[in-house]
């Protein structure tokens, strides 16, 4: 799946939504200076904004047609997982990663991020939940059940585990919050940090009909199906959409677990 997000990065980068101003003004706040590593920076969604914020920033990205489209932006980008990534002696105030670091191993990408940061500097790692409106939800799980069946995803939409057995639903406020509290146990595993702390920014967007389904695709649920099942499933909820006038407001929380590099450290 994580491979699959290039597919189309124009559209990637189009219909994704964008981080919230606080956050940004937050990190940089808080951080000694504005030299900042995005890891899985993607189509530099994040990167942009530090850099609209008068930040040096260097992305990392595995996928070259997204680093690719990065660069046509104006974001510098190497391509590697962060894992592998050579620093080559560079430091960086902060190392950030938007929507993508459930995509690295959270105790060595701790680490490799604190080899590379000056005592005093932040790692901040964070990502968007958000549940469409009962409506336009319900026919995309419908829709996604009729077409892939036996997905992971269907299974958790329906609250089925792999066995089949019932389990609670959990909204993807409730899924997140479990995300990023792992982020921060792997912070507190890799050492060399002060006591993570985890943020929260809740915010809306409006989306009309075609913003949506041209945001749907995007989304690791759709981006390996093939395009008929793809096409069945944008028209379901595209239907749902009509019935409650055509567009919606969209409410987002967006987390982010955060820890400070510590001044003194054997790590």
């Amino acid at each position: 799946m994580a491979e699959s997000f290039g597919v189309d990065p124009e559209r990637y980068d189009r219909a994704r939504p964008r981080y919230p101003d606080a956050l940004v003004a937050r990190i940089i706040a808080e951080c000694p200076g504005r030299r900042i590593l995005d890891v899985g920076c993607g189509t530099g969604i994040a990167a942009r904004a530090f850099q609209a914020a008068g930040c040096t920033v260097l992305g990392v990205d595995p996928d070259p047609r997204m680093a690719a489209f990065a660069r046509r932006t104006g974001v510098e980008v190497e391509i590697s997982t962060f894992e592998a990534w050579d620093p080559a002696g560079r430091v960086f105030d902060a190392v950030v990663s938007g929507q993508a670091w459930h995509w690295v191993d959270p105790i060595t990408g701790a680490a490799t991020a604190a080899r590379i940061l000056p005592p005093g500097g932040r790692l901040a790692v964070f990502g968007h939940a958000f549940d469409a409106p009962p409506e336009v939800q319900d026919a995309f799980t419908a829709a996604y059940q009729q077409v892939a069946p036996d997905s992971p995803l269907t299974l958790r939409q329906t609250g089925r585990d792999e066995t089949g057995r019932g389990q609670p639903a959990r909204t993807a406020v409730d899924i997140y919050q479990a995300m990023f509290a792992r982020a921060a146990d792997g912070i507190r595993a890799a050492g060399g940090y002060g006591e993570p702390e985890q943020w929260r920014f809740d915010w809306e967007q409006s989306y009309s009909r075609d913003e949506w389904l041209d945001h749907l695709p995007t989304t690791g649920a759709l981006t390996q199906l093939p395009p008929d099942a793809q096409a069945e499933i944008l028209d379901h909820v595209g239907a749902a959409i009509d019935t409650i006038g055509g567009d919606f407001t969209m409410p987002y929380t967006t987390f982010a677990a955060t820890a400070v590099r510590a001044r003194t450290s054997a790590a």
